[in-house]
């Protein structure tokens, strides 16, 4: 790769992400009881100008769902993301969503993260999401540790914004898994050169800690009324079981109702 090549924005296709977008919206749907959006942590209001997305990484489904919640934002905003290299070998097309690959902990790979997000948040449609735990790591680990890239980055930075982004999968009553996510407040980066990297290394982890945090006592409770619904996923547990379930309705009468959440009762047990 050449010293040009690094300065040069990753290739994107505009189309094509819309395409990959709808997508992943129905890949979701068929996996997921219910994709949504803690009610307390909406995305806030954007300002004009480059963003940083700040997510957790718990799961190969995060790109998906940064994918999907790229629609909350304009049209005219431009979304690019770095992967691991080697992964983004196995999903070659991915080059053309606007991700490109680093080689992770070579400094190379740190030359090249840095050399090729400067060229995407030179851009002020661009925004760009980052993993920024660099590893797959579980929801529950504390504290949050996030690789030193992104103070670097953010160092060297000026007029960028950051949200921090939190995810979690959790099964709840239905067969299949929630997909929660839930936003922190926005951090504007101004100059970023008035606070060292480390500084913003830990700043960052701070606030997505914070969020991470918020939506796990959202996730604990349980509570769909708490959550705003982005995708209306698969409900009910399918086969023999919901055959039986059908049948019952129907004989007493009632309309079936495949959620599995709509059948739990609402107090505790008694013995």
């Amino acid at each position: 790769m050449t010293s040009r090549s690094l300065d040069a924005l990753p290739r994107r296709s505009a189309r094509l992400f819309r395409g990959f977008r709808k997508y992943a919206r129905r890949y979701i749907s068929k996996n997921f009881h219910a994709m949504r959006i803690d009610a307390g942590g909406t995305l806030p209001d954007l300002p004009d100008g480059p963003l940083i997305v700040a997510m957790n990484h718990p799961s190969w489904w995060d790109p998906l769902t940064a994918v999907v919640l790229s629609g909350l934002m304009p049209d005219a905003r431009a979304h690019y993301a770095p992967m691991d290299a080697g992964g983004l070998a196995q999903y070659r097309f991915m080059e053309w969503l606007g991700i490109f690959g680093i080689e992770l902990g070579t400094t190379r790979g740190s030359l090249v993260f840095l050399r090729k997000c400067n060229a995407v948040l030179a851009r002020p449609e661009s925004v760009l999401w980052i993993t920024a735990q660099g590893r797959f790591a579980d929801v529950r680990d504390r504290p949050t540790r996030l690789k030193v890239g992104i103070g670097h980055l953010l160092h060297r930075a000026s007029r960028v914004s950051v949200v921090p982004l939190a995810i979690e999968y959790p099964f709840w009553n239905d067969r299949l898994p929630e997909l929660l996510v839930r936003f922190g407040p926005l951090i504007d980066v101004g100059d970023g050169a008035a606070e060292s990297s480390e500084g913003w290394t830990r700043r960052i982890e701070s606030a997505l800690e914070a969020v991470q945090n918020h939506l796990a006592e959202s996730a604990c409770r349980r509570d769909p009324e708490a959550f705003n619904v982005l995708i209306g996923g698969t409900a009910g547990v399918g086969g023999f079981y919901d055959v039986g379930r059908r049948f019952l309705a129907a004989i007493r009468g009632k309309p079936f109702i495949a959620d599995h959440q709509a059948h739990q009762p609402t107090g505790e047990s008694q013995p």
